[in-house]
């Protein structure tokens, strides 16, 4: 797998709560393919994962896209985020794929969807996400 800004990223307690893991990235196309684990403790009554569950997954998918595209230089605060449903998650794993759409100066704008591991598109979702610096803002 090719090198990344998230190597040496000290993962988030939410992003190990999800499961994150990279599992592929191309940084010069923004794009990035994430791994989460849909636990038992994520589903609503009807057995399915909850919908803030997988939003989350999903914002945790668009923020490192831009982090891997800009080679550490930036991290995101999520302005605004669109999230639609298209099919019950059930538990197991989950992967994720983000792609920067555009990287202005203080804006990007990110696409992102979840999709069982039969590769059923469970949600998308679409962000406006505000650039810092990342020096300023990891520690």
């Amino acid at each position: 797998m090719v090198k990344t800004a998230l190597d040496n990223f000290r993962r988030p307690p939410c992003a190990e709560l999800l499961g994150w893991r990279l599992l592929d990235a191309r940084p010069d196309e923004g794009w990035i393919r994430l791994g989460f684990e849909g636990k038992p403790e994520f589903c609503n009554p009807a057995g399915f994962i909850q919908g803030g569950m997988l939003s989350a997954m999903l914002d945790d998918t668009m923020g490192p896209a831009v982090l891997v595209m800009s080679e550490g230089r930036l991290y995101t605060t999520t302005i605004s985020m669109t999230v639609n449903f298209l099919s019950p998650a059930k538990p197991g794993p989950i992967i994720g794929e983000a792609k920067v759409t555009q990287l202005g100066k203080t804006i990007a704008f990110v696409e992102a969807r979840l999709m069982a591991e039969d590769g059923t598109v469970l949600a998308t979702a679409s962000a406006s996400e505000r650039l810092l610096e990342a020096a300023r803002v990891v520690r």
